[in-house]
């Protein structure tokens, strides 16, 4: 392959963290977590998501997104609880087991991301980030 296009090249190392992050968590005892599982769950907010944000930010259907926040549930990942601004409606919340596992893939994260830095240079990395979060100004709706 000579000449990538631009979203190859975002999607690669993007996938190497990934793969990192789901290898360390396996390792630590996380092995019931799918990519498509992964991708709702990095979505609840602090304070708890409704399952139509989550499937908007997912961009993925509610039908889909509430299967995949039922597994998570029953796996201990995430719970749902009723919404305090609104008593027919319930919250998305991360669980003690997901809580449990943010950090294994954080230091990951911070792991890779030192990795890459060492690899590219402070002013190079910084460059990386800034030109990415601009991109997303332009790419995500959900900001």
């Amino acid at each position: 392959m000579a000449d990538p296009n631009i979203g190859l090249l975002l999607y690669i190392p993007y996938r190497e963290l990934e793969n990192r992050v789901f290898a360390a968590l396996a390792e630590a005892g996380f092995d019931d977590i799918t990519t498509a599982q992964a991708r709702i769950f990095q979505r609840v907010g602090p304070h708890g998501s409704r399952l139509t944000e989550l499937a908007e930010a997912a961009q993925v259907t509610k039908q889909t997104a509430g299967f995949l926040v039922d597994q998570l549930e029953r796996a201990g990942y995430v719970e749902r609880t009723p919404d305090p601004t609104d008593a027919r409606a319930r919250l998305v919340r991360i669980a003690q087991r997901g809580l449990t596992a943010m950090p294994i893939a954080g230091a990951v994260i911070a792991d890779v991301e030192a990795e890459w830095t060492a690899h590219l240079g402070q002013r190079r990395m910084a460059a990386l980030r800034d030109a990415l979060a601009r991109l997303r100004e332009v790419t995500d709706s959900y900001l």
